[in-house]
């Protein structure tokens, strides 16, 4: 038999998903209310948006008591910091002393806050009213240069019902 009778299969492609488009969209439980639309694309950045509850944001990937209805994907908050020259000064008077050097401790919580943030905001300008999986990565871009970023998966959850409901 020759091998052009029988040319090799390929693997169909899997489609990927676009950039900016939400991930994969989970049936709600039944009886509960149709999930809210997303907010409309290109809403500025500086919009006011709904209050974000802070509790239903956490580093697990998922939300004890409550279900995913949709998934969002990936939103994150990226913020860029600098050491001024005096920052620097007063942090080189620190590190002759000793100890915890707490001009640098408030400019990492800082940047971490602003970070976070940002996040939270991209998260609302989506749609999403919770977020799993939240992680914090930073990066020196230059020496005095960092780059903090704030990342997880933005979902829209419901209460669980108790069993037997």
């Amino acid at each position: 038999m020759d091998q052009q009778d029988n040319p090799p299969t390929i693997p169909p492609t899997i489609p990927q998903p676009q950039y900016g488009q939400p991930g994969p969209q989970y049936p709600p439980p039944p009886g509960y209310p149709p999930t809210p639309q997303p907010q409309q694309r290109g809403v500025p950045p500086n919009a006011a948006m709904p209050p974000f509850d802070h509790a239903l944001v956490t580093s697990a990937f998922e939300l004890p008591a409550y279900t995913i209805v949709r998934n969002f994907g990936l939103v994150r908050g990226i913020i860029v910091r600098s050491r001024s020259v005096f920052g620097s000064i007063g942090a080189g008077f620190q590190q002759l002393v000793g100890g915890n050097i707490s001009l640098y401790t408030e400019l990492c919580e800082r940047a971490r806050t602003d970070a976070y943030e940002i996040m939270i905001r991209h998260a609302a300008q989506v749609g999403a009213n919770a977020l799993i999986g939240v992680r914090y990565d930073a990066t020196e871009i230059s020496p005095g240069v960092t780059e903090v970023l704030c990342y997880g998966t933005a979902v829209t959850v419901v209460p669980s019902r108790p069993a037997g409901q």
